[in-house]
């Protein structure tokens, strides 16, 4: 794939995630704090909605006529990495006990990951559409991250954007440039540099093992310390208004679409040991000036 080819593929890419998330929201708001929602436990013990299920139904659905070729990794059916070096991931409803009790936090997130010859993968897209916050963040390889308010479509140069109930189009994929919707706009990380003037959030104190006590020390020595947990936490780095983001235990559907928001914003995105990327079981997000001074903290 050339360079021009691959650009206009990773915009075309992110045009149909935004047209998933647009799906998506439509689903969660209809359900969302509806009387007669339907909640069971899987077998680990979590709680799932029918809002969970309808929302990776659809978007599985859209991805079977529009990247037919494409694996997808999901949380609540399964997963099919395929062999095009190419797959998707999602998380329908990413703080389902928060939209199950009428909490706004929740949101999809929607990731595309490419895998090169060696094996090695990549986050390239990433989505979090929070419809219930008004707010969705979004970021491509090379183009930056960006936040949206008040949901709406992007306004892309070409493609479907007609209201339909599913608006994209992948018969004119022939823009060669990511245009911003008024609504939207550029993020970056912010440039505080001492963990002892840091803001972090976290989600709670389940799941640390060995790590709770050099964990429970940096946040006593940070400047500030809120739980605000799951997607937010991280999407708040992005945007500088926390400089750090730790959570001790998360699947690959929790991390992949929030690893190259937090990237593509300046920051950095690794696992609690420093692992780059969304692989490694938990996740650390930080405004890069930190992260060396986090993972050490972590691992004393």
């Amino acid at each position: 794939m050339n360079t021009a080819s691959g650009l206009v593929q990773i915009l075309d890419d992110l045009a149909l995630a935004h047209a998933l998330a647009d799906l998506a929201d439509a689903i969660t708001l209809d359900r969302y704090q509806a009387q007669d929602l339907v909640i069971t436990n899987k077998p680990d013990n979590t709680p799932v909605t029918d809002a969970d299920r309808a929302v990776e139904t659809a978007i599985r659905e859209a991805l079977a006529t529009h990247r037919t070729s494409d694996g997808l990794v999901g949380e609540e059916f399964g997963s099919d990495k395929g062999g095009s070096g190419r797959y998707w991931v999602i998380d329908p409803i990413d703080g389902t006990k928060n939209f199950m009790r009428g909490v706004p936090t929740w949101a999809t997130l929607i990731a595309l990951v490419q895998v090169d010859a060696a094996g090695n993968e990549e986050v390239v897209v990433g989505i979090a559409s929070a419809p219930a916050l008004a707010r969705r963040w979004a970021a491509a390889k090379g183009h930056g991250a960006t936040v949206r308010f008040n949901a709406g479509n992007a306004e892309y140069e070409t493609g479907d954007t007609s209201g339909d109930d599913f608006a994209y189009s992948d018969t004119d994929s022939n823009f060669q440039t990511l245009a911003l919707a008024p609504n939207e706009k550029k993020i970056s990380v912010s440039k505080v540099s001492t963990l002892a003037d840091a803001s972090i959030s976290y989600s709670d104190f389940v799941g640390w093992g060995d790590r709770i006590e050099p964990f429970q020390k940096m946040l006593a020595a940070a400047w500030r310390t809120r739980g605000i947990g799951d997607f937010w936490s991280h999407m708040l780095v992005a945007e500088g208004a926390v400089d750090v983001a730790i959570e001790p235990s998360l699947a690959l559907w929790d991390m992949a679409a929030l690893d190259i928001i937090v990237r593509e914003a300046g920051g950095s995105f690794t696992n609690t040991a420093g692992q780059s990327g969304p692989f490694g079981g938990s996740g650390v997000s930080t405004n890069g000036v930190l992260h060396n001074a986090v993972i050490n903290g972590l691992n004393p």
